[in-house]
C-alpha cells in the first residue's frame, strides 16, 4: 500500500511529551514534598486547625479545576524542560533555608509552595507554564498569610464602629480597641476584627476576577471592592452589634451577632457583591483560556533533558536542607552537664527570701540558674543564667514571653532604665514592688541586650556556621525602698563580677 498523504494526530490529541514530562514533575514534586515533609504537614495542619486558613484547604482542589478547564488547548502544547524554572527553586530554597534559619514557619511554609510552583515550570516549560499562569500563582493563597493585618483591623473596624454610632446618636467613646456606650463595654477582639473573612474574600475575588472578566481594568476594580467591601461590612457588623445592645442588651446582642452575623451576614455580602457584578462580566462561556497557536515557542526537548533538569531542581531544593543540617551540627556544642554559678568577690550567696517573688521565664534552656548574692553593705541583687545549647523553634532565648517577665508573671513592664553597655535595662513592678533588671545576650560573637540583634546573630550563624549556644545573663536587683533606685547595688556587682562575655561563655562549656 502507498500513502498519498502523511497521517497527522488528531486535533486535540495529546503530544506523546507529556507522559514523559508529567512523570518527571510528578517524581520531582513527590520528591521535594518528601523533603521538606514537616512543613507540608504542618502546612496542612494550619489549613484544618485554624478557621482563618479554612478555606486554604479548598485552593488545591480549585487549581485542579482550573488545569482540567484548559486541558482540551492545554494538551495541544508541547511541553519542554525549562531551564529559567530554575530561579525560582533556588528563590524557594533560599527563602526556605531563611525561614529555618530564623524560625520563621511561615517562610518555610512559603518557600515549599515556591518549590512546587518552580518544579511545574521547570518541567512544564515556558509555554505550558504560561498558559497554566493563573492556576500556578493561585497556589501563593496556600499560604497561611494575615495574621499580621489583625491589629489594623481591629483598629479599622473600631473607627468604623464610632462613624456610625455618631450617625445613629448614640453616645460612644473609643480608646484603641476599647468603645464605651451607656449600655456596656466592648472590645473589638482579634475574632471580630474581619481578617478571617477579609482574606477568603481576596482569594475568592482573584478567582472570580480570573473567571470572569478578560479586561484588566474591571479585574482590578473588582478586586478593589473585594477588598473594601469586607472591611466596610465588618465595620457594620460590630456597630449593628452595639447598637443592638443599646436598643436590647448585651447578651442578646452578643447571640445575635454569633448566630445571625456569624452565619448569614458576610454570605449576604459575597451575594451583594456578585449580584452587582454580575452585568459587568466579559468574559463568555465558549471564550478561550489561551491560544495554542501563539503561546507554542518551545522546541520539545528529549526525554533526557526534562529528567537532567528535574535532578538539577531536585539538587537546588535539597541545598539549603542540606546546609542546615550540616551547620547545625559542626556548631552544636553539648551545654554542660553541670554548672554553678560563680562566685563573686566581696559578694555571698544567701537565700531568695525577702523582697516580692521573682523568676525569668526562658521555656527550653537547656540550663537555668538563679541566685542571690549580697555584700558586706546589705545590697542583695539577682544573677541569672540560662543557656541554649542550640536555638530551636519553640526555644528560642528571645521570643514572647521569654526573658525578665514571663507570659503569666506578676511582675509588669513599665519603662526603660538607663542603657548599659553591652545590654539593656528595664523597670519592672508588681503590686508596689519596682525592680530594674539587665539583660545581656551572648548569641554568636556578640555581647547585646537587642532582640533585634539576637535575631540577626542567630540567622548569621545558623546560615554561616559559627557557635550555636545561646546565652542569657540577667543581673536584677529589687528597689529598697520607694523612691530609691537598686541601680547602684547593680552597678557595683557588675563591676566585681566581671566580663559578662567570658561568663556567658563558661556557662556554655566554651
Amino acid at each position: 500500500m502507498t500513502a498519498w498523504l502523511p497521517i497527522r494526530a488528531a486535533a486535540g490529541e495529546m503530544d506523546r511529551g507529556w507522559r514523559v514530562h508529567l512523570i518527571a514533575l510528578g517524581c520531582l514534586a513527590g520528591g521535594i514534598l518528601i523533603l521538606f515533609h514537616r512543613d507540608a504537614a504542618d502546612l496542612v495542619a494550619v489549613w484544618l486547625t485554624r478557621s482563618t486558613y479554612n478555606h486554604c484547604a479548598l485552593i488545591l482542589p480549585i487549581i485542579g479545576w482550573l488545569a482540567w478547564q484548559r486541558w482540551p488547548a492545554l494538551k495541544r502544547l508541547k511541553p519542554s524542560a525549562w531551564w529559567p524554572g530554575l530561579l525560582l527553586v533556588g528563590a524557594g530554597a533560599f527563602l526556605w533555608l531563611l525561614g529555618e534559619a530564623g524560625f520563621a514557619a511561615i517562610a518555610r511554609q512559603a518557600a515549599l509552595i515556591l518549590l512546587v510552583q518552580g518544579a511545574v515550570i521547570t518541567c512544564l516549560g515556558k509555554a505550558v507554564s504560561r498558559a497554566l499562569a493563573f492556576p500556578i500563582a493561585y497556589g501563593l493563597f496556600m499560604v497561611p498569610i494575615g495574621d499580621e493585618l489583625m491589629p489594623a483591623m481591629q483598629t479599622l473596624t473600631a473607627e468604623i464602629s464610632m462613624v456610625l454610632l455618631g450617625l445613629v446618636g448614640v453616645p460612644a467613646h473609643i480608646e484603641g480597641v476599647f468603645i464605651t456606650t451607656p449600655s456596656g463595654y466592648f472590645e473589638v477582639a482579634e475574632a471580630c476584627s474581619g481578617v478571617e473573612f477579609l482574606i477568603a474574600m481576596v482569594a475568592l475575588g482573584a478567582l472570580v476576577a480570573n473567571l470572569c472578566f478578560t479586561s484588566w481594568k474591571r479585574r482590578v476594580l473588582f478586586m478593589i471592592a473585594a477588598v473594601v467591601i469586607p472591611i466596610v461590612a465588618n465595620g457594620i457588623r460590630a456597630w449593628g452589634t452595639i447598637y443592638i445592645a443599646h436598643l436590647t442588651d448585651i447578651e442578646f446582642a452578643a447571640s445575635f451577632d454569633h448566630v445571625i452575623y456569624g452565619w448569614f451576614f458576610f454570605a449576604f455580602i459575597i451575594a451583594v457583591l456578585m449580584a452587582a457584578s454580575w452585568r459587568f462580566f466579559d468574559r463568555k462561556i465558549d471564550d478561550p483560556w489561551f491560544d495554542p497557536d501563539t503561546l507554542q515557542a518551545d522546541k520539545p526537548g528529549s526525554s533526557f533533558a526534562v529528567i537532567r533538569t528535574a535532578a538539577a531542581a531536585f539538587a537546588i531544593a535539597a541545598f539549603p536542607l542540606a546546609w542546615s543540617t550540616a551547620i547545625a551540627s559542626a556548631g552544636h556544642q553539648a551545654a554542660p552537664a553541670s554548672y554553678s554559678l560563680p562566685d563573686v568577690p566581696g559578694w555571698q550567696q544567701v537565700p531568695r527570701e525577702s523582697g516580692r517573688p521573682w523568676q525569668p521565664h526562658f521555656a527550653g534552656a537547656d540550663a537555668l540558674r538563679i541566685a542571690r548574692y549580697r555584700n558586706a553593705k546589705g545590697q542583695e541583687v539577682d544573677l541569672v543564667v540560662a543557656v541554649f545549647s542550640r536555638q530551636e523553634e519553640g526555644r528560642e532565648i528571645v521570643a514572647f514571653g521569654q526573658g525578665a517577665i514571663g507570659p503569666q508573671a506578676r511582675w509588669a513592664w513599665t519603662a526603660s532604665g538607663t542603657p548599659v553597655p553591652g545590654g539593656r535595662s528595664d523597670r519592672i513592678a508588681s503590686h508596689g514592688s519596682v525592680r530594674e533588671v539587665l539583660s545581656f545576650y551572648r548569641v554568636g560573637g556578640i555581647l547585646t541586650g537587642s532582640d533585634y540583634r539576637v535575631k540577626l546573630e542567630t540567622v548569621k550563624a545558623r546560615l554561616f556556621g559559627g557557635p550555636q549556644r545561646a546565652v542569657a545573663v540577667l543581673v536584677s536587683a529589687e528597689a529598697p525602698a520607694d523612691g530609691v533606685s537598686p541601680r547602684p547595688a547593680i552597678d557595683a556587682f557588675l563591676a566585681d563580677l566581671g566580663p559578662i562575655a567570658a561568663l556567658a561563655d563558661r556557662a556554655a562549656g566554651l
